[in-house]
């Protein structure tokens, strides 16, 4: 049998419009650069708050994948150097 290995990592997703989508945002951006996505654990949700409005939705989420090593070294360097998990383009 062949055996996987799986990562897991921790996201913050905004939106102006609730915390479903926050955490959507974060798991659809995830997606563009990661493969084989397995797993989303909701971990915090939080609002952002100014002059007593709400402003934005915060949902902190962890992130489960498919470990391929190039592919985690690429994303590690980017966050490491100040980059995002976006897709350079």
């Amino acid at each position: 049998m062949i055996m996987s290995v799986y990562k897991i990592i921790e996201l913050v997703g905004t939106s102006d419009v609730s915390w479903q989508e926050a955490a959507k945002n974060a798991v659809e951006t995830a997606a563009k650069n990661l493969t084989d996505l397995r797993i989303v654990e909701i971990n915090k949700l939080d609002i952002h708050i100014k002059e007593g409005k709400v402003v934005s939705y915060r949902a902190r989420i962890n992130v489960s994948f498919k470990y391929e090593p190039t592919e985690a070294l690429d994303l590690f360097t980017r966050i490491a150097t100040g980059g995002s998990i976006e897709t350079e383009e």
